[in-house]
């Protein structure tokens, strides 16, 4: 594994860099997974940002840390929605010019949020990686300042500080359960967590349509897959072909990767609205479906799951609704 420059230091630092921005989320029991399990079910509700989703955290510690110089220039991302939101968000809040490309992948309801905070949305390619090449050449013409979704160790950094989160209300923790896609979200939780509470079974969870960062941490390198439409659109995506900082996180931390069908992720929306009262969206449930699936290979009894936002589009919670009720 290469030699990464960062230690908890930075995402303590980060957490009072964000605080009066992002919210300390609650964690909550889940009595019906309990039930289901037979161990103590938490949820970690950052559904409950401001923007829906736990990207606020690393948007936010990555734009607090620029210069005045870098935010004069204004700052572009690419994004699968959360963190194009997220960067609109605090670009707003700090007044500063922000571009966001988006793949055409990218859910209408999340482009009308992004657009609704006065950034600049350009919808390119078919695919994620279409459009990282696109904000990669836009870059390098305008001179904007990159805000990356994942790889990036501010943006780790800021995703950590829900690990900080999740020991600080329950230390008793031996197992949490976290999306997995580009990784940033997990690089961070896994490092802190694991720094903190070594024994801590750490779980990735991805959807098996396109699990790219699952497919590279078995190739021991980037492997460039095929997008598909799936309900966790905002799990898809690859995890850059020049990727610094998570894989090689994400293959030294995590302990286990599991993979969830389509239905399993349609069950675990539907079982979060219907049983925790949740709206939560596709790559947020996943966690929740790989729990319903039964699909984890160590199950400890004080166990942590990252519900990571509540983004649905309506018509697809609608149709999730629907089918759920008919088959039950």
């Amino acid at each position: 594994m290469p030699l990464i420059d960062f230690s908890l230091k930075e995402i303590f630092s980060a957490r009072q860099r964000i605080a009066k921005i992002t919210r300390h989320t609650p964690l909550v029991t889940s009595s019906t997974l309990s039930a289901i399990t037979g161990a103590k079910i938490l949820l970690k509700l950052e559904n409950l940002q401001p923007t829906g989703a736990f990207k606020l955290r690393g948007a936010t510690n990555k734009i607090l840390s620029l210069s005045d110089e870098e935010r004069a220039r204004g700052v572009i991302t690419v994004s699968s929605g959360n963190h194009g939101r997220a960067v609109a968000y605090v670009a707003s809040l700090q007044n500063i010019r922000a571009t966001i490309c988006l793949p055409k992948t990218v859910p209408e309801n999340k482009r009308a949020a992004i657009r609704e905070l006065g950034a600049d949305i350009r919808v390119v390619g078919d695919d994620y990686d279409a459009a990282m090449d696109y904000a990669d050449q836009l870059q390098a013409e305008s001179n904007m300042t990159m805000v990356q979704a994942f790889d990036d160790l501010d943006i780790i950094a800021g995703q950590g500080t829900i690990g900080l989160e999740l020991l600080e209300d329950a230390p008793e923790l031996d197992t949490v359960i976290v999306p997995l896609s580009g990784g940033g979200l997990m690089s961070g939780i896994a490092f802190a967590v694991k720094n903190i509470s070594p024994s801590i079974h750490v779980v990735g969870v991805s959807m098996e349509r396109g699990p790219a960062m699952v497919e590279s941490m078995k190739a021991g390198r980037v492997v460039e897959i095929v997008e598909e439409p799936t309900l966790a659109d905002a799990l898809a995506g690859g995890i850059n072909k020049d990727n610094k900082y998570t894989l090689p996180m994400v293959q030294k931390y995590v302990d286990e990767t599991v993979l969830v069908s389509e239905k399993e992720i349609a069950d675990g929306i539907y079982h979060c609205l219907k049983d925790e009262h949740l709206v939560v969206e596709g790559g947020a449930a996943v966690g929740v479906s790989a729990l319903l699936s039964k699909k984890i290979q160590k199950l400890g009894k004080n166990i942590a799951v990252v519900i990571s936002g509540g983004n649905i589009p309506m018509d697809v919670l609608k149709k999730i609704i629907v089918e759920g009720d008919g088959a039950r």
